[in-house]
């Protein structure tokens, strides 16, 4: 997964994501940031549990993940996507969920 930092301050962070064909971020979560994601790129897949909840993004759409609720991000299409991420506001943490 490429990334690329926009924004980074003690408690927001902007970064343009790139996930491969068929590629997925991990199962996670974060204790303080929200995650907002706009599709820039192809199309993605928002999933959440705990309450299971499927977003599909073309691009322009967005979704919103609160904190702590456990995440992921799919790439649909057989080439790359990209979005944006916006999470914040508090200190950043990444934590893989079981």
């Amino acid at each position: 997964m490429a990334k690329r930092e926009i924004i980074k301050s003690k408690d927001v962070c902007v970064r343009v994501m790139e996930l491969e064909a068929g590629a997925s971020t991990e199962w996670h979560h974060h204790s303080e940031v929200n995650d907002f994601f706009v599709c820039l790129k192809g199309a993605l897949q928002v999933e959440t549990r705990d309450p299971y909840h499927v977003v599909v993004l073309e691009p322009g759409e967005t979704a919103q993940v609160k904190s702590p609720v456990v995440h992921r991000v799919l790439n649909l299409h057989q080439e790359p996507a990209e979005y944006l991420l916006t999470q914040g506001v508090g200190i950043y943490d990444f934590i893989i969920a079981k």
